[in-house]
């Protein structure tokens, strides 16, 4: 009999026997790995804290008790355990349950998430609501160590700490974000030892200060928490959290869920600012997962049997892998190009260049912030630097690209990855605003490819311009177009027209540039005869082509993968009005609103950014009135 099926929110799990539980866990993973098989997800994060969720929800009383996930990635069993486990095959699909900790979905994800390193912040936050309300509650945060290489992560651990409320942190300690944890934290918690001989030690250390007197007695307590400190600090990351004001508690093994419920039962009884050490294997119980966890941190659909992921249709190459490819060529002929990362080398196509050129390549861990400032400091010294980097990342780093970058007017290339809806992921991670958020900025160039061998020849523009500029490009494959092996610099600013028309004229921007132009030639047999122009540039625009397009038709249809706020479109009306001239403009885009998560196809059609949808649009604008 299964005791999933019997497990329908935390209170059932209390209920089970502790015998009962590893057999749950087995199901869990089970669960999991079936349903991540088909919808694809974050299967290694989650398949490593199973016991962690378990005895969490064993221990604490969820949702009366807080408990916040970093990131959220691993929430899989949490979503499970938590009412969810019938709905749970709809994961990640379009109307279907995150693949993150979502507030409406459930009273037990108490804060929503998807970015990294925000958990103590806002556990801090919750802390001090539930004090200043007056209530006694527990507020739990659990971070991954990978989590812990955002700079926020220690924002918050300093202010939690020097507030030393009662809260309790679990780092999840895998040795790995997304790739191989880097830096010198990350070096740091892999200094661990036997906890049995640290804990032996600290209660011999206690009992002899407990039996030490007088003067000379006070002396020597300090003496000996002078020598216990040292002790942990040889031996565990203890001195680092205890400096921040933590009690420390570990390492612990993170899979052996009597340890877990008895440490965290000891933990619950505090009401001081406490961090439990807990060591997990990434991707446990299921091989290729263990074997492989930066390819199953964030996987498509697989096979179970060999863990080989199913590929999609269609054999052209990524933009992603086009980027890597042509960065290495660009490398390879000025020894200035220097890749940046942060904690994404796979995710960004820059894991051949690593090897290429690894005195040249820089994963700066999850530290968007600084890999901006890295970067400006590099081209200060006549480097070029290309931070490669998945937009909604970026968005962490907005005061760093406005002030370390753009102010200086330094020449860094950033290459945004993922411009434009990603699909399953959702909200948090559809990069939809990269183009309002850095057109505004003085000194930025901002440019977006039709194809994949345009991304080419932008990138060789990129890395000879000599001021800070972006080209953004989608996930996803690119469209087969034959690949230049000749790469030329692009003229800034100047855009392309692709079709003449003699009715109106459709301006569209990187992605939007091909369904565009099936659009006008669905169009052109109901007898509506549209140019189409491939912008390249949203700044600067092609002013001189535009505004003679604008007198010409008198109606322009601008298209973006791209918030309308702030995005392409806005800034076509702002040249228009600059220089006078009246047009009709109707722009497509995304509403001001938050995109849901779905297939790339199915977010597109729904917001009239896939051929129909821009034809259905453009009919009705041109129709007479």
């Amino acid at each position: 009999m299964s005791l999933l099926n019997q497990i329908n929110a935390p209170e059932d799990l209390k209920r089970l026997p502790q015998a009962d539980l590893p057999k749950l866990a087995a199901e869990i993973r089970q669960l999991i790995i079936e349903t991540c098989a088909k919808n694809g997800g974050h299967i290694a994060p989650s398949l490593g804290v199973v016991e962690l969720t378990i005895a969490l929800h064993k221990v604490f009383n969820s949702p009366e008790d807080k408990l916040i996930w970093d990131v959220g990635h691993q929430a899989y069993a949490h979503k499970i355990i938590c009412g969810r486990r019938d709905s749970f095959h709809t994961l990640r699909t379009l109307d279907g349950i995150s693949g993150f900790p979502k507030r409406c979905e459930s009273e037990h994800d108490v804060w929503e998430v998807g970015h990294s390193s925000t958990s103590l912040s806002a556990a801090t936050g919750y802390a001090v609501a539930r004090d200043l309300a007056g209530k006694q509650n527990k507020v739990v945060a659990v971070i991954g160590d990978g989590s812990m290489t955002g700079g926020i992560a220690f924002e918050g651990l300093n202010h939690a700490g020097h507030l030393n409320r009662d809260l309790v942190v679990v780092l999840n300690d895998n040795e790995m974000s997304i790739a191989e944890n880097v830096g010198a934290v990350s070096g740091f918690l892999s200094r661990t030892s036997s906890s049995e001989f640290i804990h032996k030690f600290k209660r011999e250390t206690e009992q002899f200060m407990k039996h030490a007197k007088s003067d000379m007695g006070n002396g020597v307590i300090r003496f000996a928490r002078k020598i216990e400190n040292s002790f942990k600090g040889l031996f565990t990351p203890a001195m680092l959290f205890q400096a921040f004001g933590f009690e420390y508690i570990g390492p612990i093994d993170g899979h052996d869920l009597p340890l877990l419920q008895e440490t965290m039962e000891r933990v619950k009884k505090l009401d001081t600012a406490v961090l439990i050490h807990v060591i997990t294997t990434k991707g446990k119980g299921y091989k290729p997962a263990e074997q492989n966890p930066s390819l199953f941190h964030g996987v498509g659909p697989f096979e179970i049997e060999t863990g080989k992921v199913l590929k999609g249709k269609g054999g052209a190459a990524s933009y992603t892998a086009i980027f890597g490819n042509t960065l290495a060529r660009l490398a390879e002929e000025d020894e200035r190009v220097v890749a940046i990362t942060a904690a994404m080398p796979d995710g960004t196509g820059l894991t051949n260049f690593a090897k290429q050129y690894p005195g040249r390549f820089f994963d700066v861990g999850i530290a968007e912030q600084h890999g901006a400032t890295f970067a400006a400091g590099l081209a200060c010294e006549g480097k070029k630097p290309v931070f490669a980097v998945y937009s909604t990342f970026l968005q962490r780093a907005y005061d760093q690209v406005l002030h370390d970058v753009c102010i200086q007017n330094l020449p860094v290339v950033f290459a945004l990855d993922r411009g434009g809806v990603v699909g399953n992921d959702g909200p948090t991670h559809h990069g939809v605003f990269d183009l309002s958020y850095l057109r505004h900025i003085p000194n930025m160039t901002l440019m977006a490819p039709k194809d994949e061998n345009e991304l080419q020849h932008m990138l060789k523009t990129a890395i000879m311009h000599s001021g800070p500029i972006a080209l953004r490009y989608p996930r996803g494959n690119g469209y087969g177009v034959p690949l230049d092996q000749d790469l030329k610099p692009m003229e800034i600013g100047k855009a392309e027209l692709l079709r003449e028309g003699a009715d109106g004229v459709l301006i569209a921007l990187g992605s939007m540039v091909y369904p565009a132009l099936d659009a006008a030639i669905a169009l052109a047999a109901e007898g509506l005869n549209l140019a189409v122009v491939n912008a390249r540039f949203v700044k600067p625009l092609d002013a001189e082509l535009l505004l003679q397009l604008a007198k010409r038709f008198g109606k322009l249809v601008t298209l973006e993968e791209n918030a309308l706020q702030g995005g392409f479109g806005t800034a076509v009306l702002e040249l228009l009005e600059e220089q006078g001239v009246q047009a009709q403009v109707l722009r497509i885009g995304f509403p001001d609103q938050y995109i849901e998560q779905g297939e790339q196809h199915e977010l597109r059609a729904m917001h009239g950014l896939d051929k129909d949808g821009i034809a259905k649009s453009v009919r009705m604008f041109f129709k007479p009135a």
